[in-house]
């Protein structure tokens, strides 16, 4: 007896036809820039941590020091170098140390080695015409920021006896003669002689003798 063939009731296996719409060719993703090094992305997270932590937008930042927000942008993600004098107009702009922006990292020390006439020339944000700032290294970890600066004063360096900033400063005379003013007392300083003092009172130069006047000047303060 012949047995009769019945349909399978599965269709026939067809190509599957996908739509023309995923066919097409998608566009290519876009590349995210890469950071320029590993020590501007640290510098640029510690820029934008501490621009959060201090609730300032970054127009309202960058308006303040005086760079572009597009800049700061980019210093944030880390895709520029940031030059000492930008970052100082940074730190002028957040009211915090210049040293602040190379705390923890993720490799800390306290060791710096700066040699002779190689320090970091630093244009400080407000600084009195005819003083130049040498910064001489950094202090890292701890809680103590330490800011040691060799200062020179040009001829044209005018006298100001009005700093006053947070912290202690310790004052030594390399060269010159200065008549130093602190609050209501003055004292006269030559080479090898020095000051140590609460900077929260007034203070500065009010004079000069034998020129040229050199000096090495530290700040030390609390990080908050």
């Amino acid at each position: 007896m012949n047995r009769q063939q019945l349909a399978s009731p599965l269709p026939t296996a067809r190509p599957l036809r996908l739509p023309a719409s995923i066919l097409r060719a998608r566009t290519a993703p876009v590349e995210v820039p890469r950071p320029r090094s590993l020590p501007a992305a640290r510098i640029g997270l510690q820029v934008r941590a501490l621009r959060l932590a201090a609730g300032t937008s970054a127009a309202k930042l960058a308006s303040t020091s005086g760079i572009s927000s597009s800049m700061l942008s980019r210093i944030e993600r880390g895709l520029v170098s940031p030059s000492v004098e930008t970052l100082d107009r940074i730190a002028g702009g957040l009211g915090v140390p210049i040293s602040r922006f190379f705390s923890d990292q993720p490799s800390r020390t306290d060791f710096c080695h700066v040699r002779a006439g190689q320090g970091l020339q630093v244009d400080r944000i407000g600084a009195v015409a005819g003083y130049r700032y040498e910064l001489l290294g950094h202090q890292l970890s701890g809680n103590l920021f330490v800011e040691p600066y060799l200062v020179t004063l040009q001829p044209e360096a005018e006298r100001y006896v009005t700093f006053q900033h947070p912290g202690v400063k310790f004052v030594y005379l390399l060269s010159g003669q200065v008549r130093y003013r602190y609050g209501s007392k003055v004292v006269d300083l030559g080479a090898g002689d020095s000051l140590l003092f609460d900077a929260t009172a007034l203070h500065g130069i009010e004079a000069t003798g034998t020129q040229p006047v050199t000096y090495l000047s530290v700040v030390f303060t609390l990080r908050d």
